[in-house]
């Protein structure tokens, strides 16, 4: 909570009543162009997972998923953080070429700030590829997809709502972790980031979980789902609180050959024998692109909200509730 950021003289530009109206706005343009220019189709997707199948996220490799023990069986279970490995997974099961679905997590972890809650709602989305499709192009021109989904959903908001500043660039540009190193060599990870993005307005960072010069990556990726020199996020400039906003972080999956060569750089081999690891050394499993993007997140992006909690319910320490309050923001 130390990190929250307290704006003075802010007022929300909608009220409590039309913030519901434009959130539900925002869900629903944004899914249906996603789904449009993807070609994807939306599929049920599981709250939980049995911790033994390897099918669970561990995101940066420390967090500790949410568990419980099903009375009926005596089985632990696992809230789910992501779906990105169940995703590729399901795509088998379900018979389609893409698919997206509503992600709902619990991280208890997470440090709460104006951008992080301890509820996490998203759009998880995967596509079968080619192998001649596992390239840094087609990356790039599915980011450049989901990019035009945002400024399309952005002008339908803005229309329903003119007080809302549309403020999207027309292209969104790339660069990659090596190349913003080299950029500000004397900046912070964030630092970075927040310059980068102030400059460009809307960017695709590339090249995330593998060590950079200073033997250190530029942010935590799991080893055994995004393949770190084919994935990125999605970051854009954040005028009400000057920060870079990440939307969403997505890339193409791993292969057998960068499995096991990340899993080996984070020590993580016996993950090598989960059943849905096996299924990637074996070739069981499709080769995919995929990713999550990040409901609340676009919300706030959109309506131009302080915080979070102005657009999700979730659990809020009382003292900051009351911090909000007094700076004008009212968190739900």
């Amino acid at each position: 909570m130390k990190n929250n950021i307290f704006l003075d003289n802010y007022h929300s530009i909608l009220n409590v009543y039309d913030t519901q109206i434009a959130i539900k706005l925002v869900k629903d343009t944004f899914q249906k162009a996603l789904s449009k220019n993807l070609e994807l189709t939306r599929v049920s997707a599981p709250l939980f997972v049995d911790p033994n199948t390897g099918l669970n996220d561990n995101l940066n490799g420390y967090e500790k998923a949410v568990s419980f023990i099903s009375v009926e069986t005596n089985k632990k279970l696992e809230i789910v953080q992501s779906l990105a490995k169940w995703k590729r997974f399901a795509l088998n099961k379900y018979g389609v070429k893409g698919l997206y679905t509503d992600m709902n997590a619990i991280r208890p972890f997470e440090e709460l700030d104006n951008l992080h809650s301890l509820y996490v709602d998203q759009w998880d989305w995967e596509k079968i590829i080619l192998k001649e499709e596992r390239n840094e192009e087609f990356l790039k021109n599915t980011v450049r997809k989901i990019y035009e989904a945002l400024k399309y959903t952005a002008k339908i908001v803005h229309d329903a709502f003119p007080s809302l500043v549309y403020d999207f660039p027309e292209n969104i540009s790339f660069i990659t972790t090596e190349e913003l190193e080299i950029k500000y060599p004397h900046l912070s990870r964030k630092e970075r980031e927040n310059t980068i993005a102030k400059e460009l307005k809307a960017v695709f960072l590339m090249h995330i979980g593998g060590k950079l010069s200073d033997g250190n990556p530029h942010d935590g990726r799991a080893a055994d789902y995004d393949d770190w020199s084919l994935n990125g996020d999605i970051l854009l400039w954040y005028e009400p609180l000057n920060i870079a906003f990440e939307l969403s972080s997505m890339g193409i999956r791993v292969d057998e050959t960068s499995l096991v060569k990340q899993l080996k750089e984070k020590g993580e081999e016996y993950k090598l024998d989960y059943p849905y690891h096996q299924d990637v050394l074996n070739n069981r499993l499709p080769l995919t692109i995929g990713g999550g993007i990040g409901q609340s997140r676009i919300c706030m992006f959109m309506l131009k909200k302080a915080h979070i909690g102005e657009v999700q319910t979730s659990y809020w320490d009382e003292e900051e509730v009351e911090q909000f309050k007094r700076k004008g923001i009212y968190l739900l």
